[in-house]
C-alpha cells in the first residue's frame, strides 16, 4: 500500500490548526525555504505540529528531527521519510 505524502498545503493547514498564524505572515506564499522562526513558529509549535501529523497520518516522528527541521521543506522531508 502506498502512503500519501504530506504536502505543503497539508503542513500549513496543520500549522494553522495547532499554532495559529501571525497576521503579518502569509503561509499561502512561497514559504518552503523560510525559517520557521521567521514564520512565527518556535520549537514548541513544531513539536505540536509533529504530534498532530503523527496522529493524523499514523506516523512516528522523532521529536529531535522535527525540531531540527528549520524550514517547511526540511520538515516535509523528515515527515515523508518517516
Amino acid at each position: 500500500m502506498t502512503r500519501t505524502k504530506l504536502t505543503l498545503d497539508d503542513l500549513t493547514r496543520i500549522l494553522r490548526e495547532g499554532a495559529g498564524e501571525q497576521e503579518d505572515v502569509d503561509l499561502s506564499g512561497d514559504i518552503l525555504d523560510t525559517e520557521f522562526a521567521e514564520l512565527g513558529y518556535d520549537s514548541l509549535a513544531l513539536l505540536e505540529t509533529a504530534a498532530r501529523i503523527s496522529r493524523e497520518y499514523g506516523l512516528t516522528i522523532d521529536d529531535d528531527a522535527a525540531t531540527a527541521a528549520t524550514t517547511p521543506r526540511k520538515l516535509l522531508d523528515v515527515v515523508n521519510q518517516a
